[in-house]
């Protein structure tokens, strides 16, 4: 779970990991290190792990959303569309782990027979780990042991070995894939090449007819997935995907707030600041004062 985002050209996230040749990241966060509390919406070809150690989180997955606490975990597979977050300005301490599945494509038959059907498994987007459910705990555990890990000399190795055995775990206990009840989401493809629209335009001008066009739907239907999904507007999406762009630039540089303001696609610093200050409580200038 990124704080921000960087696209590949398929509009997926590009991952940052800690190491240049292998794919891994691993993070301890807080929840109020998000600005208002909540991650950008994103998907990516990583596997998700999250393991929360101290108060709750919210999480949406394709729309559904679910809450989990202290001592519990969630999974996310592969290129599913994800966030998490606090309606309430809760405070929660993290564990989130980014691990490609090439990390454990050890041979081709190991790839075609354990990987490929547990990634393309359509009726496992995700799995919300509680430890009351033995393999569950094991897999929390094995999400903690990562991090505990992370800084000794073999952790690229041990990260592998527990990835692996996270997999077979999940693997053993998945459930089956109904090829009829279970066929891609049209409707989520489609989201996710407007919100990629919107991640890679923000700093332009953007009508709704221009986001409705990039996924090939009319404006009504547009509306309808983003409220479906995200429980928001397509300018409502926009505008909060503007605002986390500018946190970036006012943690992170010395231009002014008028700058800024133009930088991310607002048309003038009143509107800017008005609608930050609205969405987060703050001004820009008292966040960056606060922040520094």
């Amino acid at each position: 779970m990124s704080l921000f985002i960087d696209l590949k050209d398929d509009r997926s996230e590009k991952v940052h990991y800690d190491y240049p040749e292998y794919p891994i990241y691993v993070r301890r966060a807080f929840l109020s290190a998000y600005p208002n509390y909540e991650a950008p919406s994103h998907w990516h070809d990583d596997i998700e792990f999250i393991s929360i150690l101290s108060g709750e989180m919210e999480y949406n997955i394709n729309g559904e959303i679910f809450s989990f606490k202290s001592g519990e975990g969630i999974f996310v597979n592969s290129r599913q569309m994800h966030f998490g977050y606090s309606s309430q300005h809760k405070e929660c301490e993290f564990i989130c782990i980014l691990l490609h599945p090439i990390m454990i494509c050890s041979s081709p038959s190991i790839e075609r027979d354990f990987v490929i059907p547990a990634v393309q498994n359509q009726s496992l987007p995700y799995l919300h780990l509680t430890p009351s459910i033995g393999w569950h705990e094991q897999i929390i555990e094995g999400i903690n042991l990562i991090y505990t890990e992370r800084t000794t000399p073999a952790a690229v190795m041990k990260t592998q070995s527990i990835f692996s055995w996270i997999w077979s775990l999940l693997f053993e206990n998945m459930p089956k894939q109904n090829s009829i009840g279970n066929a891609p989401n049209n409707d989520l493809s489609i989201l996710k090449d407007m919100i990629g629209f919107i991640q890679q335009h923000f700093s332009e001008k953007i009508t709704l007819p221009q986001i409705a066009n990039s996924g090939s739907v009319g404006q009504s239907k547009c509306c309808r997935l983003f409220g479906t999904y995200l429980n928001q507007t397509p300018n409502t999406y926009l505008t909060i995907y503007r605002l986390n762009k500018s946190v970036e630039l006012l943690r992170n540089s010395d231009l002014s707030v008028t700058e800024i303001a133009f930088a991310v696609g607002f048309n003038g610093a009143s509107y800017y600041a008005e609608a930050f200050r609205k969405w987060i409580g703050y001004s820009p200038r008292e966040y960056r004062e606060n922040f520094r």
